[in-house]
C-alpha cells in the first residue's frame, strides 16, 4: 500500500489482526512518522488515539519511491521534518533513555542538523531511524499534545491542515523551551554529546508557526487535563504539572 503514517498503521493493524497470512509491502508517501519501520500502530478510534505495540505490525517490505515527493508542498515538507525532530529530541530527553541510546540519538540529532527543512529523500532514512529509537525510549509532551489535540483541531479548523506533523512542528519549540527552563537535562546532555545547541534552536524556530500556536492555544487549555494523563506526557524529559499550562499561555505573548 502507498500512503502516510495513518494509512500505513491501519494497513499494519489489518494485516496483523485480521489477515495474518497476507504479505504487506508499504510505500511511504512522506517521511515523518517512520511508521514503515515501526512495531507500533497509532489508531484513530472514536476521536481518540489508541496505541498498540507488536512485532507483528512490522511490514514485510518497505519500498521508497522518491518521485512521490514531487507533489509535497513546502509547508507539508517542513511539518514532516518537525515530526522527525520531535521523535529525536523527545527520545533523547526521555527518562527511559540510557547512555547508549542517548549517544545514538545525539549522533542522529547532529545529522539532522545537516538536512534542509525541505523535500529531500534523505529524510526517509532519518525518519525511520528516529522512529526506531523513540520506540525504545518513548517520547514526551509534544506527542501528548499532538495525540490529544489532533481530532479537535481538525474538526474546528478542517481547512488548516491540523494533522499530527503540524501539531508536532508548532509545539516543539515551546515544549523544548519549557524543558530547558525547568530542568538542566537538555543543557547537560547537549554538552555531554557535543550537540550544536544553537543550531538546534535555530531549527526549532524555523519550524514554529506563531499564528498556528495562538490558534491552538484555547484548545490546549481546554484539553490540558487530558494531555497530562496521556502516556507520552508522563515520559516527558521534564515533569509536567497542572500549573505548567500557565507557561504555555504566557509563552504565546512573546
Amino acid at each position: 500500500m502507498v500512503g502516510g503514517g495513518r494509512m500505513m498503521d491501519e494497513a499494519k493493524y489489518f494485516r496483523a489482526r485480521k489477515r495474518g497470512g497476507m504479505r504487506l509491502v508499504v510505500v511511504p508517501s512522506l517521511w515523518g512518522s517512520g511508521a514503515e519501520r515501526s512495531p507500533i500502530v497509532v489508531l484513530n478510534r472514536d476521536g481518540a488515539k489508541h496505541i498498540e505495540i507488536d512485532p507483528a505490525f512490522l511490514p514485510d517490505e518497505v519500498i521508497y519511491w522518491p518521485e512521490l515527493l514531487l507533489s509535497v508542498s513546502p509547508e507539508r515538507a517542513g511539518q514532516a521534518c518537525g515530526d522527525v525532530w520531535s521523535h529525536a529530541l523527545e527520545a533523547f530527553l526521555s527518562p527511559l533513555s540510557g547512555e547508549e541510546m542517548q549517544s545514538e540519538l545525539a549522533s542522529l540529532i547532529n545529522e539532522l542538523l545537516q538536512l534542509p527543512l525541505i523535500t529531500d529523500v534523505r529524510w526517509f532514512d532519518a525518519s525511520a531511524r528516529a522512529c526506531v529509537l523513540q520506540v525504545k525510549t518513548s517520547v514526551g509532551l509534544v506527542h501528548g499534545i499532538a495525540h490529544i489535540l489532533e481530532a479537535q483541531m481538525t474538526t474546528q479548523y478542517p481547512s488548516d491542515g491540523w494533522g499530527h506533523a503540524k501539531l508536532c512542528s508548532v509545539f516543539l519549540l515551546p515544549v523544548m523551551d519549557f524543558n530547558r527552563k525547568n530542568s538542566c537535562k537538555w543543557v547537560e546532555r547537549a554538552a555531554k554529546y557535543a550537540i550544536d545547541e544553537s543550531g538546534v534552536w535555530a531549527v526549532l524556530k524555523a519550524l514554529h508557526e506563531s499564528g498556528a500556536y495562538r490558534q491552538a492555544l484555547p484548545v490546549l487549555r481546554e484539553c490540558w487535563s487530558r494531555i497530562l494523563r496521556d502516556p507520552c506526557t508522563r515520559t516527558n524529559g521534564t515533569l509536567v504539572r497542572p500549573q505548567a499550562i500557565r507557561f504555555f499561555e504566557e509563552w504565546s505573548s512573546r
